[in-house]
């Protein structure tokens, strides 16, 4: 089983650590100073309560060099996917499996779900249907990451927590492919669960990131701040009712109500959100498939979201001025 992990950063470093000191047969995409230094001396991976792991990794910025493959695990930010579907193509054999492992709605969301939205397609998050045409819908399986993770130096992932990478087929079944990928990065020491309703989990997960991440980076409050601040709250409360509201229609569950998911945010403490800490970086903020997309969902199932609307542009003119967006 051949494996790519297409954006090794943070994320994608973690999981290619742990897929070759388990022996599989996984290369890397990544760029600049942090693929230098992985070519030179290997990735190297800090883990609490573990002696610090360097292993050798194949490692590359041009797909050609690696040819095609079974899985292509897809660690960008959700911005960054569309402008190098094209450069992917060599790594797209004729039975390769696209693991769409990136944060917010999925370009893929109306595959399979059935129902007059079937096949709807998403601008926020696939302009010019870039992926869905470049692609294709059939060869995608979802994942829903988890774990949290930074890059201190080049070649170099601290893992912070987390350890769950959750798969789901748009149809709901459990493939044989989506098994075999579960089992391989089982072997690694990861848990990765296939899941009937992955788009349950997709939008809990969604919840926190639609509203905690513009705010902090509006504010520049943690978590454990704007989730207890009570004007910041009732504002976080206001996009997640909005959004829950969405989701229902679209025949999703929510294990939790939304005071439960603010109050899980605050307990996570201190924490600078992607997009605050992106912000802070100089680098292109998250906002179409964190907060547009769910706007965009908001006009396709005719669903006012006036909370969204007022964040969404507050965030986006930020974006603008920070000359990180648009």
């Amino acid at each position: 089983m051949k494996i790519c992990v297409f954006g090794a950063g943070a994320i994608g470093g973690y999981m290619g650590v742990k897929l070759a000191q388990a022996g599989a047969d996984v290369s890397l995409v990544a760029r600049g100073p942090h693929l230098a230094a992985m070519q030179e001396k290997g990735l190297t991976l800090h883990e609490d309560g573990a002696d610090p792991v360097t292993v050798p990794v194949t490692a590359s910025d041009n797909p050609a060099d690696l040819g095609p493959q079974d899985y292509v695990i897809v660690t960008l930010k959700a911005h960054s996917v569309p402008p190098v579907v094209e450069k992917m193509q060599p790594l797209i054999g004729p039975e390769t499996t696209i693991v769409s492992g990136v944060n917010g709605v999925p370009w893929w969301y109306f595959h399979k779900i059935g129902g007059e939205l079937e096949g709807t397609r998403l601008a926020s998050v696939d302009p010019g249907d870039a992926q869905w045409n470049g692609f294709g819908p059939d060869r995608v399986l979802g994942c829903v990451v988890y774990p949290a993770a930074e890059v201190p130096e080049p070649g170099v992932i601290k893992h912070i927590e987390g350890n769950r990478f959750s798969l789901g087929e748009p149809d709901g079944t459990k493939s044989d492919r989506a098994m075999a990928l579960s089992k391989a990065l089982s072997a690694a020491g990861l848990k990765a669960p296939v899941r009937p309703r992955l788009r349950d989990e997709i939008w809990v997960k969604l919840w926190g990131n639609l509203s905690f991440n513009p705010i902090s980076a509006l504010t520049h409050a943690t978590l454990d701040v704007l989730c207890t601040d009570p004007g910041a709250r009732a504002v976080a409360r206001g996009m997640m009712v909005e959004a829950q509201e969405i989701a229902e229609k679209l025949g999703v569950k929510f294990p939790i109500d939304v005071d439960r998911r603010i109050d899980g945010g605050a307990a996570v403490g201190a924490h600078r959100t992607s997009m605050l800490q992106d912000l802070d970086q100089g680098r292109p903020m998250e906002i179409d498939a964190l907060v547009g997309s769910v706007q965009e969902l908001g006009r396709v199932t005719d669903t006012p979201t006036p909370t969204i609307d007022t964040v969404l542009s507050l965030i986006q003119l930020r974006g603008r001025v920070a000359g990180l967006y648009g």
